[in-house]
């Protein structure tokens, strides 16, 4: 087994922090702005072009981070390149743990035209043998240790299996954490196949997540949620949380988004905003989530505060993440409804 340490923390190693996250499958993140609407079968040429070091997990770490909580973000291989780029941009409540094991991450372009449209195309990451496996599940373990919340986000790398997040989620809970899952597809299906034994905090689906998961129609989500009705994503949600999921938010875009607990069920508004690219915002909503749970704060405040984040990172251009300075000032109306 491959010995493991801290990379990027200082001779220390990294410090016992709140918020941990897991970056499944890193990837470097390469956004190509565009100066007019995207055509295809056409040259075109780019306005700007960004590059960083990134991953779902690193994206909630960066937010936890710069909002003044401390927060380790654990890798599953290392690579001397990406650890670079990343630590020349970390936060310095954030901390970038990771085994010896080394791997060159995947590279994922985004293309991001004026009016905020989206179109990603993602590398499928290197392939991750069993022995890589064991040795980045032991090295989340270890620094998660002490932890409130871990964060397991994005896609698996090839060579995982489909339930690698089911599996972490029985240990980690074992260890006393609270557990946020946000992943998609096979992954997706696996943990909630898991349940309960694989039990955990939040899961943050999109509305066509939530019909992938409980046989709902998206489109039919997405409409009656323009029209502020969201009683049959209420119903949806609810069969999540009754099979064991202590959190269910469901973001909605520009129609803000829905909370489903024990307690009961709430409807968020969405601050006006101009969408500039969607880039990280569902990444935000889960670090928003998680900063006002860290905090004390009621169910409905963690609601509000995930919208806000969620919004925030829409309203800036390409990869920015939000800071606290740059939440919306626009109000956030939170509605308690039947659950």
């Amino acid at each position: 087994m491959a010995h493991t340490d801290p990379v990027g923390t200082g001779s220390q190693g990294a410090r016992t922090a709140p918020v941990v996250t897991f970056t499944a499958n890193p990837s470097i993140d390469r956004t190509l702005l565009l100066s007019g609407a995207l055509a295809r079968g056409e040259v075109q040429r780019v306005a700007s072009a960004i590059e960083q070091a990134a991953g779902k997990g690193v994206n909630v770490a960066r937010v936890i981070a710069e909002s003044g909580v401390d927060c380790n973000a654990v890798l599953p291989f290392n690579d001397e390149a990406f650890v670079s780029v990343l630590n020349s941009a970390r936060p310095s409540r954030m901390s970038v743990i990771a085994p010896a094991t080394t791997h060159r991450p995947r590279t994922n372009t985004t293309i991001t035209e004026p009016d905020g449209v989206t179109t990603k195309l993602n590398e499928p990451g290197p392939t991750l043998s069993a022995d890589d496996l064991e040795v980045a599940s032991a090295r989340l373990v270890s620094g998660a240790a002490g932890a409130t919340w871990v964060a397991l986000s994005g896609s698996l790398p090839p060579g995982a299996p489909d339930d690698w997040y089911a599996q972490l989620v029985v240990v980690l809970k074992a260890s006393g954490c609270k557990v946020a899952v946000d992943t998609s597809d096979a992954a997706l299906d696996a943990v909630i196949a898991g349940l309960p034994a694989s039990s955990f905090d939040l899961i943050k689906p999109n509305s066509d997540e939530l019909a992938q998961l409980t046989g709902g129609d998206a489109a039919a989500f997405e409409e009656a949620a323009s029209r502020g009705d969201v009683a049959a994503i209420v119903t949806a949600a609810a069969q999540l949380r009754d099979r064991g999921i202590t959190n269910v938010l469901v973001t909605l875009g520009g129609a803000g988004a829905v909370l489903v607990n024990a307690a009961g069920a709430w409807h968020a508004s969405a601050p006006v905003i101009a969408v500039r690219s969607t880039v990280g915002a569902g990444d935000s909503s889960v670090a928003g989530f998680i900063l006002a749970d860290v905090a004390g704060k009621a169910a409905e405040d963690c609601l509000a505060s995930a919208v806000r984040y969620g919004s925030a990172a829409a309203s800036l251009p390409g990869t920015t993440l939000p800071t606290p300075t740059d939440l919306p000032a626009g109000d956030v109306v939170i509605t308690r409804l039947d659950s």
